[in-house]
């Protein structure tokens, strides 16, 4: 006889249920960085699957951009192999806590966000996540649900389940408190509102970044205070840029977008450090461990190793035929520096002064820089070129005749119409 927690009379795991415990731990632990309570886990999943009840599986995000980069998808991911387990994923759009600021890892405070913003921001994020998630299983939860409701009282008892130490025990509090930045009192509620997400959704597992891991423990701790089962902790490493040293963020400038166009995502994915490719194809790719090792054969050729990694990239977040037809593309006009069969034209005439346009002025109507400041720097690095020919006066003015192409950098390439 086998009971609910999966064990026969004589306390051992039934083999048949061990085999698929074991089984789910190799696919959540995958890429992990680390993991809080890996043996709860075990018994959670074996009660799991002799009661037939899935867990309840938590991950928090804040909107507070309304483009994501491939680092936010790795949470996102996994969430989605708990999914795909036949567990229950819980995504909640921190739309309270987003107007409060997340202080994890930042040495001042966050600006505060109005709702309107906020509202935006999360409405982006989700038609973004679809490229990753199952939506159609996925319960969606704003936790402005239960923290706008909770009142001064309900606040005062969140703040009554933390002490000033614990919170000042973080790594980024504790360095500002040290060099005497100063630390609002609004950034200390931040991980208390968080934790308290995880008692009102009942989460078995709480996902999230590992500089997330104080707030992650908080909500063992709240869930344990209200009397329930505690939390696991999943956290994820944070994904190195394309530059190969600085974690991915558009501040470094250094990321690829969820929603960037395929050819972009590909020329990407093909320009990072050879030593990032195995840590990509585990967090971005669905290919197995014995999949990756036989394509990163220290025998192979690393261009062509690129070249599958930024295939699989490409095809999960957009389709086979798109990623097929990147690479042909980045082959023809990166490798061969031939152009590309398909260029968008770019309607010039009602712009013209006198026949004649600024070539910064070009450059920016045909959207390959977002300000002139930037266009100028394309041009004096020599990034830019007109019919094949690189201009590289910034104060260039050009008489653009219909059928010239303007390449700027080595992917972006405009047909002009005059």
């Amino acid at each position: 006889m086998v009971e609910e927690s999966g064990m026969d009379e004589k306390g051992a795991l039934d083999p048949k249920i061990a085999a698929e415990v074991e089984r789910q731990m190799a696919a959540i632990e995958r890429g992990c960085a680390q993991m809080i309570g890996d043996d709860l886990l075990r018994r959670k999943l074996a009660r799991s699957i002799t009661t037939s009840t899935p867990l309840r599986i938590k991950l928090g995000v804040d909107p507070t951009a309304h483009d994501l980069h491939m680092g936010f998808t790795l949470p996102l991911g996994k969430l989605r192999v708990f999914s795909d387990l036949g567990h229950a994923p819980v995504l909640i759009i921190g739309d309270a806590t987003a107007m409060v600021g997340d202080p994890t890892g930042k040495n001042k405070a966050r600006p505060q966000l109005t709702q309107e913003l906020v509202d935006d921001y999360a409405a982006s994020y989700l038609d973004q996540a679809a490229k990753v998630l199952d939506m159609d299983k996925l319960e969606v939860r704003r936790n402005s649900e239960w923290l706008h409701p909770l009142g001064f009282t309900g606040l005062i008892g969140l703040a009554a389940k933390a002490t000033v130490a614990q919170i000042l025990a973080r790594d980024d509090f504790s360095k500002r408190y040290a060099s005497g930045t100063p630390i609002h009192l609004h950034e200390i509620i931040y991980p208390l509102m968080q934790a308290y997400d995880s008692v009102v959704v009942e989460a078995d597992v709480e996902l999230g970044g590992h500089d997330q891991l104080f707030n992650l423990l908080l909500g063992r701790d709240f869930l344990r205070d209200a009397g329930k089962e505690e939390q696991v902790c999943v956290l994820m490493p944070l994904l190195v840029g394309l530059d190969g040293t600085k974690k991915m963020s558009k501040s470094f400038k250094n990321y690829i977008g969820v929603s960037e166009p395929a050819n972009d995502m590909f020329g990407k994915v093909m320009s990072i450090p050879d030593a990032l490719m195995r840590d990509y194809f585990t967090h971005l790719t669905s290919l197995t461990i014995e999949e990756i090792e036989k394509v990163l054969d220290p025998k192979g050729n690393p261009r062509e190793q690129k070249d599958r990694l930024a295939q699989a990239i490409v095809g999960r977040f957009w389709d086979e035929a798109a990623a097929a037809s990147a690479s042909e593309r980045f082959r023809r006009v990166i490798s061969q520096k031939q152009d590309p069969d398909e260029i968008a034209d770019l309607l010039v005439a009602n712009e013209l002064e006198d026949g004649a346009i600024g070539l910064i002025s070009l450059v920016v109507l045909a959207g390959f820089a977002k300000s002139n400041g930037e266009a100028r720097r394309l041009i004096k690095q020599g990034g830019v070129r007109l019919d094949g020919d690189p201009v590289t006066d910034e104060r260039a003015v050009v008489k653009p005749k219909s059928g010239q192409v303007l390449k700027v950098g080595k992917r972006n390439f405009a047909r002009l119409v005059c």
